[in-house]
């Protein structure tokens, strides 16, 4: 009861000490919106003792889209910790209190799939963001998993940032990097299939009780495995880049659970292997 009183102590005046500075800086477009958000999500994966191994970097070309699996709500602690990213986002996280703020303050791109007819607008704006300069996240499965599995990737997500750059003024070729993310240790111990729930936040699970869970136990260990980048501009085909970076993020995922380091140059090949297969 006492960690538990600690991590919401900690996460309220992280929240009251920085949210105000992070508001101004998106209000009148400061460098600082960058670099607020990257802090905050570190101080909350330590005060949930969520503990991060990197293998790889991210991609240093921009414009940069990056896509991931999805298994948990600390998914945007634990990526925003490595760099300042925005997120595309379903409409309804808007909505939500305080966390609605939150991906607010870091310019999330909410996606109303009920309303097709918006599509170009968020097009437009994803294509801003890229245009920027700024990483955009995109969960290629559309939803979250229980942390065992990688669901498949949907192609209409990806097709929706090539339609973003090609309606942009200055239509370039987007660097494209899968990212898999896995829950592999709990109380320094390897987290088995039956306790990976306890990371993963999906179906119909109760956000908050979830919350209360991790701030009370916390000790979670997550790998984050950078995938070889690639190229998508005009003529490149949505649905052969989308098997690719789905093979990729599965490959790199079930390395992770199961305690498998890949290396670059075999990341790399993998990879390509993926894309001639896609042809």
């Amino acid at each position: 009861m006492l960690r538990l009183a600690v991590t919401a102590a900690g996460f309220a005046l992280a929240t009251v000490a920085l949210l105000p500075f992070q508001w101004v800086s998106v209000r009148f477009s400061l460098p600082l919106r960058r670099l607020i958000p990257p802090l905050f999500h570190r101080i909350v994966c330590l005060l949930f003792g969520v503990r991060v191994h990197e293998i790889g970097r991210p991609a240093t070309q921009r414009p940069l889209l990056i896509v991931s699996n999805h298994a948990s709500w600390l998914d945007i602690a634990v990526i925003t910790s490595r760099l300042p990213v925005v997120f595309v986002a379903k409409s309804e996280i808007a909505s939500w209190p305080l966390f609605g703020l939150f991906a607010k303050l870091q310019r999330s791109v909410f996606v109303d799939r009920a309303r097709r007819h918006k599509t170009r607008d968020v097009n437009a704006e994803i294509a801003r963001r890229l245009a920027e300069g700024d990483p955009v996240v995109l969960f290629g499965e559309g939803t979250s998993s229980d942390g065992n599995r990688v669901l498949p990737f949907r192609s209409a997500l990806i097709g929706a940032a090539g339609e973003a750059l090609a309606e942009a003024d200055h239509a370039a070729p987007v660097t494209i990097q899968p990212l898999s993310i896995a829950y592999t240790g709990f109380q320094g111990l390897p987290m088995g299939r039956q306790h990976r729930p306890v990371a993963a936040w999906y179906g119909a699970a109760d956000l908050v009780p979830h919350l209360l869970h991790i701030g009370r136990h916390g000790g979670l260990d997550v790998t984050v495995t950078w995938g070889e980048p690639l190229r998508f501009g005009e003529g490149s085909e949505r649905k052969a880049v989308t098997r690719a970076l789905e093979e990729s993020v599965r490959r790199l995922t079930t390395d992770a659970l199961r305690g498998r380091n890949t290396g670059r140059r075999a990341r790399r090949q993998d990879l390509a292997t993926s894309l001639q297969g896609a042809d």
